[in-house]
């Protein structure tokens, strides 16, 4: 069975290509995760990230942003604390300002989802990618969403971490064409 190369060396790794990366995500609380995650993830490598993935589960109260957006000072602090989490303080911050203007997107879009998912008109794009090389860190439209949400006061959403997040959520599928879940995911919605 081909995988994307990316993929390979580790099987915390495989796990995560073969059942999460790339699939179209339609819940709000998943999309939470993601956006902290991959904010968090700056200037790190994924892997750290899924390395401490249920650590932040247990430290961020399961994702929940309503949760989320209620940390106090106390609670940053407790969280700089945490050796299971990348102890950052800008980061933590930004989880707390993001869960924020998280639940202000909610409010006004009805869910996180139909906000970020209108940018694709409701549909995964489909790349057909043969090499790693051809893999974009960011788009035209990862950039346009990047503006949109640093209007709306998001931190840590710059056009690269937009991307990954598109990529992590199958709002584009961007598994090799020779990858077994390009096929797989290419009429997922």
């Amino acid at each position: 069975m081909k995988r994307c190369d990316w993929c390979l060396k580790n099987d915390l790794y495989m796990e995560y290509h073969d059942t999460e990366w790339g699939v179209p995500l339609h819940d709000d609380q998943l999309l939470f995760e993601f956006l902290l995650l991959e904010g968090v993830q700056a200037g790190l490598s994924w892997l750290t990230v899924l390395r401490k993935r249920e650590n932040y589960r247990l430290a961020y109260d399961n994702f929940d942003p309503v949760k989320v957006a209620a940390y106090d000072e106390a609670k940053m602090q407790e969280l700089l604390q945490n050796e299971g989490i990348i102890r950052n303080r800008l980061k933590v911050a930004t989880s707390v300002n993001n869960a924020k203007r998280f639940l202000e997107v909610q409010k006004e879009f009805g869910s996180f989802d139909h906000y970020i998912w209108s940018f694709v008109d409701f549909k995964p794009i489909v790349n057909h990618f043969e090499k790693l090389e051809e893999l974009p860190a960011r788009t035209e439209l990862s950039d346009k969403i990047s503006k949109d949400m640093k209007k709306r006061g998001f931190k840590f959403v710059g056009s690269t971490i937009i991307y990954a997040h598109m990529q992590a959520t199958g709002m584009v599928n961007d598994h090799l064409v020779s990858c077994f879940r390009h096929a797989e995911l290419a009429g997922v919605k």
